[in-house]
């Protein structure tokens, strides 16, 4: 079979271990062909293709980012855009195409199966919100990434006597903010799906101040809501092509807000794309694989408009429309793991 293969929107650690997996199986044990699109569905457009071979492929397993680059093209937007990429996909004599991304890069699949292009999909977001998986590769770097940091803070804010207010990924769930903040140590976790209480904020922090620990460390999520307007954070007015603005600076915002009710000092951290770079966890890398493996076995099983997913530790695969239908955000049991870790006040 000839093949082709895309990563789309934001960059993310594990990819290229995808991209690896499914080439090499389906070269050595299908004997198929690979063609890379280049810049996501931009590169589909636009008809911008590399030969994926095992030569290109080795030695990628490791690395962060993709080899095929990324860009946030919605062709759903674009008149006639979902048109261009069937011509160009049949022009390219594909059998079958993977795509790997999250629910937007993923919108796009569905839209392209229903007219009629073979596609299958593997699931990708740091923010670990894509529905019908339990894992998305790329998280557990991500909260690698942030603990650390988070652990750093410890000690700086410890010497300064300060609170740190550490704003990390997640733009509707929280479980970045969630793992790392209770890995980390925080003193206070604040997430996209509960509303921030500014006051119980500045009461847990007090009380840590008037029981000898004389600093805080506060990890927030870049989607969680102002608490003053209920709105997310933004950087300007600008939307990227699938309608999400640009978030940051709830971070700030909260530490100006909680020097200005404590008095106490306090300084934010925004860690942003920082959580993206650099190379994949051996988890990240060893399930990417497992995924890579799996969407080239379900395109030669012919069971297109679907999506690998991970249930519990099985792989397993479940229609793409129920994939983007909602995202899977931080339920009740998981917060309660916040509540149980604060001080009774």
């Amino acid at each position: 079979m000839r093949i082709g293969v895309l990563t789309g929107g934001g960059d993310c650690p594990g990819l290229n271990a995808v991209i690896h997996a499914a080439v090499k199986k389906g070269i050595i044990h299908y004997g198929d062909q690979f063609v890379g699109f280049l810049e996501g569905w931009r590169g589909v457009l636009e008809n911008k293709t590399v030969p994926l071979t095992l030569e290109k492929v080795d030695g990628i397993l490791e690395k962060g980012g993709t080899i095929l680059r990324t860009s946030r093209t919605n062709v759903r937007k674009i008149e006639g855009g979902i048109e261009k990429c069937v011509q160009v996909l049949r022009a390219n004599k594909l059998d079958a195409l993977i795509a790997i991304g999250g629910d937007d890069t993923q919108s796009v699949t569905n839209a392209l199966i229903q007219a009629g292009v073979p596609g299958v999909g593997v699931p990708k977001t740091i923010d670990n919100d894509l529905n019908g998986t339990d894992v998305c590769f790329g998280f557990d770097t991500a909260v690698m990434i942030a603990t650390e940091a988070v652990d750093r803070l410890h000690t700086t804010a410890e010497s300064h006597e300060r609170v740190i207010v550490c704003e990390v990924m997640g733009r509707d769930a929280g479980w970045i903010a969630l793992t790392a903040g209770v890995a980390g140590g925080a003193h206070v976790v604040l997430v996209p799906e509960k509303p921030i209480d500014l006051e119980h904020v500045c009461a847990i922090l007090k009380h840590n101040y008037d029981h000898g620990k004389k600093y805080g460390i506060v990890v927030v999520a870049e989607g969680a809501k102002l608490p003053d307007s209920g709105a997310q954070a933004t950087k300007g007015n600008k939307v990227d092509s699938f309608g999400h603005a640009q978030l940051s600076g709830i971070g700030e915002h909260l530490a100006e807000e909680i020097e200005k009710k404590t008095g106490y000092e306090t300084r934010s951290v925004n860690l942003g794309h920082t959580q993206r770079g650099g190379t994949p966890t051996a988890y990240d890398r060893m399930l990417a694989t497992r995924y890579g493996l799996a969407a080239i076995d379900l395109v030669h099983q012919g069971k297109f408009g679907r999506l690998v997913v991970l249930r519990g530790t099985k792989i397993e695969d479940i229609p793409l429309a129920e994939a983007i239908a909602k995202n899977r955000t931080v339920d009740d049991s998981f917060l309660e793991i916040i509540s149980g870790l604060e001080p009774k006040l």
